[in-house]
């Protein structure tokens, strides 16, 4: 399955496996290379010093291709950066800022450089970065969505319409049929984030990735925008942002309810009463915890059924 993406990343299928903070270690990340996708590593939960430590094992778990995902509001996102290309990365997802700050200086270093974004105005302002490649993601995904709640049908072709570089389709996507629709919608590739989160190689606590496998339809919620978007499963914590809420509260007041290492707490440490649990809509879809192997196996072959189906309409 050769397209602008399998060459640009040199792997065999058109998906990503997102980094995501708490789920996306060297285990998952080289078990999706070696797989045949594109394994991320989460650097949004990783000091330095951890990073390199999962990069180290990465390399020597997986002689395929992998890359970084790289959230640029974190205040050490420079040391991150050396630590990349001195552990000779050659692939950096950035997200969460402006691409301009680090592309030029990632693709100096020979590193295919792709950004996330939620909206065409930002996937414009990408690709005039110089991006190699944009990751546009829906409203319906789990991680720092956009406040414009644009859903990935909509966004892909509108995103497409306007871009010339390849196209990576983000949010709602765990199933070989919903790659097809985005791939049909003008994406030349998939990233997918909550289907891997279930997974047995995933760095998730495995009471949240039970929580996961047990949402349901209706479950989670796009909230704290004033901050950054996420989508959280409704907890103890979710009804407690809802009850600030209710007093119109400042940033600053989000802020010290957030506190600090709350996703950790959440996701990595199976608080599930007072953690953060981030994950997207597409959970109530997800009905079990499976080796990445398999996930990407049973992907790639609902897509190509869907692709006969399609042929004989």
């Amino acid at each position: 399955m050769s397209n602008k993406i399998t060459k640009l990343f040199n792997i065999q299928y058109p998906i990503i496996q997102a980094g995501m903070i708490w789920n996306s270690g060297w285990r998952l990340a080289s078990a999706s290379s070696n797989a045949g996708i594109l394994g991320l590593l989460g650097a949004g939960s990783m000091y330095p010093d951890v990073l390199r430590e999962h990069i180290q094992k990465c390399k020597k778990a997986t002689d395929k291709p992998f890359g970084v995902n790289v959230p640029m509001l974190y205040p050490n996102v420079e040391e991150i950066m050396n630590i990349i290309v001195e552990e000779g990365v050659k692939i950096v997802f950035t997200s969460a800022g402006n691409p301009k700050t680090w592309t030029s200086w990632l693709q100096e270093r020979g590193i295919t450089v792709v950004h996330v974004v939620s909206s065409v105005k930002f996937a414009l302002k990408a690709q005039d970065a110089g991006v190699d490649a944009v990751v546009a993601e829906g409203f319906e995904a789990g991680g720092h969505n956009g406040r414009d709640e644009t859903t990935t049908l909509t966004l892909i072709p509108m995103v497409r319409e306007q871009l010339t570089i390849p196209l990576i389709a983000a949010g709602g996507i765990a199933t070989g049929k919903a790659m097809l629709a985005t791939m049909i919608l003008g994406a030349d590739a998939v990233q997918v984030g909550s289907r891997f989160v279930a997974s047995e190689e995933s760095s998730a606590h495995q009471a949240f990735k039970q929580v996961v496998v047990d949402v349901k339809e209706g479950d989670t919620q796009l909230t704290l925008k004033e901050l950054a978007p996420v989508r959280l499963v409704k907890n103890k914590f979710y009804d407690e942002i809802q009850e600030l809420y209710k007093s119109s509260p400042s940033p600053k007041q989000l802020k010290e309810l957030l506190g600090r290492a709350r996703a950790k707490r959440g996701m990595f440490e199976g608080d599930l009463k007072d953690g953060e649990l981030e994950i997207g809509q597409i959970a109530g879809l997800i009905h079990d915890i499976k080796p990445v192997a398999e996930i990407v196996r049973d992907m790639l072959k609902e897509f190509d059924l869907a692709k006969q189906e399609v042929a004989t309409f």
